[in-house]
């Protein structure tokens, strides 16, 4: 059975009742229980896994898990990698036909932030997106060369996290530039849990449904099974340049339903005739009439479970809010 953990700050509890003092927990029934260890990272906390499951075991009456705030569960420094494109749901939205060559790309770890932590919003981004993504986090050296095949996963992930990977689109676009306008601050939102999986949890991946809503609107709403690239495939084709270690994260690609979506093809064709400058000055002309991109005051909710709740990744909600 899989086990959540927690990561908190210190001397921040909502009651007397919790603990004060930062750290891990492990979740169970709204309940959290210390793990005794000294990890400080999540490398060294996947290394201390019977400290892990001591906690999971305890009879105590442990804390309101809902009075502890909540820390991303992953550590930073560390590698974030993630996938582009990796659900038919969101190619369709995304203009894609045909076979969509599995793609890469990195985003900053300064990126990744707390799960009820504010999205800020730059000043010199007008089009601010979201994308519910799963997130993997890794429980051993991947070194470049690995081919990982379904029955290796329990063997290099050690955990799953649920993810936003948030997305200036007038940055990605007229840039080309996934790495800036993917890595800006709080553009990571990560946790609140990380769900660390026994080796028969991950038969139950594909029944993941990732759900995110806005102002508690349903903006997306698929399964795992909407994957192109799953996650053994994936590990195998980023280890061919890639080295990972424990404690890195791979976000694996959002489903359908973000703000962005490709131009009707007659819009496209006549766009392509235009310099750059003049095709995106028009293709967001448009999109200004778009109102699913995000503004300040936004509300964000994400989950990812499996509808028995053998595996819940918990619930992300996140403000958005303009920079200063």
């Amino acid at each position: 059975m899989s086990t959540n953990v927690l990561r908190t700050t210190g001397g921040a509890s909502r009651s007397s009742e919790a603990e004060s003092g930062g750290g891990w927990w492990v979740v169970r029934d709204e309940r959290a229980f210390r793990i005794e260890t000294k990890a400080l990272t999540t490398a060294e906390l996947l290394a201390d896994r019977d400290a892990v499951r001591a906690a999971a075991a305890s009879d105590g009456p442990g804390t309101p898990a809902a009075d502890l705030v909540a820390l991303p569960p992953v550590t930073t420094p560390c590698r974030v990698v993630a996938q582009m494109v990796n659900y038919r749901s969101h190619a369709k939205d995304s203009g894609f036909t045909g076979d969509i060559p599995p793609t890469f790309f990195r985003k900053a770890s300064g990126s990744v932030s707390g799960p009820h932590a504010p999205v800020i919003r730059p000043a010199h981004v007008n089009f601010l997106d979201y994308e519910v993504e799963l997130g993997l986090v890794m429980g051993a050296p991947l070194p470049v060369g690995t081919v990982v095949e379904e029955q290796d996963l329990p063997r290099y992930v050690a955990g799953l996290v649920l993810t936003n990977d948030v997305s200036a689109r007038d940055v990605q676009l007229t840039k080309t530039q996934f790495y800036e306008s993917k890595s800006y601050p709080t553009f990571t939102p990560t946790g609140p849990y990380l769900t660390l999986l026994e080796p028969e949890d991950f038969a139950h991946l594909l029944n993941l449904r990732l759900r995110l809503s806005v102002n508690g609107v349903s903006r997306q709403d698929r399964t795992l099974a909407d994957m192109i690239v799953r996650p053994a495939q994936a590990l195998t084709l980023l280890a061919r340049f890639q080295t990972l270690d424990p404690g890195d994260l791979l976000l694996t690609g959002t489903p359908g339903g973000t703000a962005l979506k490709a131009p009707p093809k007659l819009a496209e064709k006549i766009g392509a005739l235009l310099p750059p400058a003049l095709k995106w000055k028009a293709f967001f002309k448009g999109q200004a009439k778009n109102p699913r991109y995000l503004r300040s005051g936004d509300l964000i909710t994400a989950t990812i479970a499996t509808p028995d709740g053998h595996i819940d990744l918990g619930e992300q909600r996140t403000p958005v809010t303009d920079a200063p």
